[in-house]
């Protein structure tokens, strides 16, 4: 179990800004890694009221359940850590963990962590690494028929973070396109397709 504040810039990317990037930093393939995302809500929306993210990520060799909450500045992240079988078993269950740190926060919130279903699935390729700046990461995401390129910069501290984020921007030279949460992204893909009520 984690407790961690995220703070973090990103802009979407045209395919051509994506490829740039990819070969300013020098990347191959072999610097990606896919991940999949599965995102929680109550039926009646009560995550998404609070502006809150919940979700099931899984790497190749990894999983954990996220709840992201926002703080003034940032998001707060609870994580518990899960083993690859202890995810693929909520996923065909459709539910998260009852108990545990996220559990917790949910019934600190009065939200009951049994009602919580899963709405929406994306999938991510990302490189990330250090830079001067903060960790930078690089992704390319599918969900539903959507396929979307991403830059992010995540920093401790947000306003030196924001004017080295735009700094980063200016020497890519990419224009800067404010990109929502991903998870965001994919209920609204949802909503487009009248998927999610």
């Amino acid at each position: 179990m984690t407790h961690q504040v995220e703070i973090e810039f990103k802009t979407l990317l045209t395919r051509e800004e994506y490829q740039r990037v990819f070969a300013f930093y020098q990347l191959d393939r072999s610097a990606f890694h896919t991940q999949t995302n599965l995102y929680f809500d109550t039926l009646d929306h009560q995550l998404k009221q609070k502006k809150f993210g919940l979700r099931i990520r899984t790497t190749e060799d990894k999983a954990e359940l996220t709840l992201k909450s926002p703080l003034k500045e940032g998001l707060l992240e609870t994580t518990d850590i899960l083993s690859l079988d202890e995810a693929a078993d909520l996923r065909e269950n459709q539910r998260i963990l009852f108990t545990g740190a996220v559990a917790d926060r949910l019934i600190q919130e009065q939200i009951d962590p049994a009602a919580v279903k899963p709405f929406a699935e994306l999938t991510t390729r990302r490189a990330e690494f250090s830079v001067t700046e903060g960790l930078l990461a690089l992704d390319e995401s599918w969900y539903g028929q959507s396929h979307d390129y991403e830059l992010e910069l995540e920093v401790s501290e947000a306003s030196s973070g924001k004017r080295a984020f735009l700094s980063l921007l200016d020497r890519l030279h990419i224009s800067y396109r404010p990109a929502k949460n991903k998870i965001i992204r994919a209920l609204e893909e949802k909503l487009s397709k009248k998927e999610y009520e």
